[in-house]
């Protein structure tokens, strides 16, 4: 590892125990986020056909739960010195990698409420140590009008002890988020990282256009949020990844990918901002 990727990671670190979310620009090229859209793109429309395929996350916001060996980028993703680097720095070097899926947008998705991802674990509320990162990796250069993703940083922190189902914060304390809230407009290629327990929002997309964003879930030793989801490979596709990346995938190995039955439906989404 060079000096510069070590401060690099050293900076991504501190921004994640501060702030609760950082950035990389043009991490992958354009074509290959361009790819990752048209892989994305077909998954979608198959889920769409397929009972339960894609849960609702508000009007017109879906979200759909993947196996990695569907997308053409996958490897890569998760071979990429920054995405590794940033698991080890905050979660250790034995990280899991626990869920791969993609967040829809569409024309009319309004304001979500603020939320946050599950109940913050033991060891953030009591020891102040992050268990859990969730990184995102837009399809499309979003544009204002779009329905941007909102974050109010520093929150990770909050207990939640008041929170609904540990996870929605009470509508009284809204405007506090919205005043601190920081907009994100990504471009082709970029990736983010952030704490799944900073409180954030999809907001509403007034344009014509829809917005995917893929989400790597990943994990420390330990932390609990695999149960949720339902990582599954091909044993031909699973025996040709390196064993680096194996030791990082706590996966099922099947004879073929079997329709995923997202477990994690977050009911408090389902309706939008009241």
């Amino acid at each position: 590892m060079t000096k510069t990727l070590d401060s690099e990671l050293e900076a991504a670190r501190e921004a994640l125990y501060t702030a609760g979310i950082v950035g990389r620009q043009g991490a992958f090229s354009r074509e290959w986020a361009r790819e990752l859209g048209e892989d994305i793109g077909a998954l979608f429309a198959e889920a769409l056909e397929r009972p339960n395929g894609a849960l609702g996350r508000g009007p017109n916001r879906y979200y759909v739960e993947i196996s990695p060996e569907q997308l053409r980028g996958f490897e890569e993703l998760v071979t990429h010195p920054w995405v590794t680097g940033v698991c080890e720095a905050v979660l250790g070097p034995d990280y899991e990698i626990i869920e791969v899926g993609f967040d829809v947008p569409g024309p009319g998705a309004q304001n979500q409420p603020w939320h946050r991802d599950f109940p913050a674990p033991e060891e953030t509320v009591r020891d102040r140590r992050l268990t859990s990162l969730a990184f995102n990796l837009t399809t499309v250069d979003v544009e204002p009008d779009m329905g941007p993703f909102e974050v109010a940083p520093g929150t990770q922190w909050e207990d939640g002890a008041d929170f609904e189902h540990g996870m929605f914060p009470p509508k009284s304390e809204a405007a506090r988020y919205a005043a601190i809230a920081e907009q994100k407009l990504p471009k082709m290629g970029d990736i983010s990282a952030r704490s799944a327990l900073t409180i954030h929002r999809g907001t509403a997309n007034r344009s014509q256009k829809s917005r995917p964003v893929l989400v790597l879930g990943v994990d420390a030793p330990g932390a609990g949020n695999a149960e949720r989801h339902d990582l599954q490979f091909t044993q031909g596709y699973y025996a040709r990844l390196d064993d680096e990346v194996r030791r990082h995938l706590p996966a099922r190995i099947v004879p073929e990918l079997e329709p995923i039955e997202q477990a994690h439906t977050i009911e408090g989404l389902v309706m939008g901002e009241a």
